[in-house]
């Protein structure tokens, strides 16, 4: 496994497998501690794991975490993903750069998504399961959602939206969030 600077996002780090095939099927590492340690993050961070099952076309996000924020790993187990990081920290030097990924079963990457920054993603394929390694239990007062098709974000979501929670189909623009948060 090796780690990855995201240029696009300071702080953000691909964390790649190394898969290993035979005739029984593959096997890979997903974490190892000594390869997050060694970019500086602490490993025993992470408090919560969890998993998202989505069918194609379904979209997840924009999502971020309002006071200290929340730091994730993120990797999609079973199928693919079109996955979306924005740095939303005012005093990050890629403040409002957003980086996009796929993200496969094939090649199992994480993506270290550090506090502070929104995240969404597509699934891809007729099923898509994304897992998640948050470093704070979930408190859902604290949840802030941006609107997926904010004009001034210009996502280029690949497939058109087949799904989508309440929250994320009403979430309101940046410029509102970000207006909210200085407010």
């Amino acid at each position: 496994m090796k780690a990855t600077e995201v240029p696009a996002i300071t702080g953000a780090y691909l964390f790649e497998s190394t898969s290993y095939t035979d005739e029984r099927g593959s096997f890979c590492r997903t974490f190892d501690a000594d390869v997050v340690r060694s970019v500086g993050l602490d490993p025993d961070a992470f408090v919560q794991d969890s998993v998202s099952r989505s069918v194609r076309g379904v979209l997840r996000g924009l999502h971020l975490r309002s006071g200290a924020g929340e730091a994730k790993l993120v990797r999609c187990s079973y199928g693919r993903i079109f996955d979306v990081v924005v740095d939303l920290r005012p005093h990050s030097p890629t403040y409002r750069d957003r980086a996009f990924f796929e993200l496969t079963d094939e090649t199992q990457t994480t993506l270290y998504i550090p506090a502070g920054c929104a995240h969404g993603f597509q699934a891809l394929t007729g099923t898509a399961d994304v897992s998640y390694r948050i470093d704070r239990p979930h408190d859902p007062s604290e949840d802030v959602t941006i609107a997926f098709d904010d004009p001034e974000l210009a996502i280029p979501w690949p497939l058109p939206v087949t799904s989508m929670s309440r929250r994320d189909r009403e979430a309101p623009s940046l410029a509102q969030v970000l207006k909210h948060k200085e407010g």
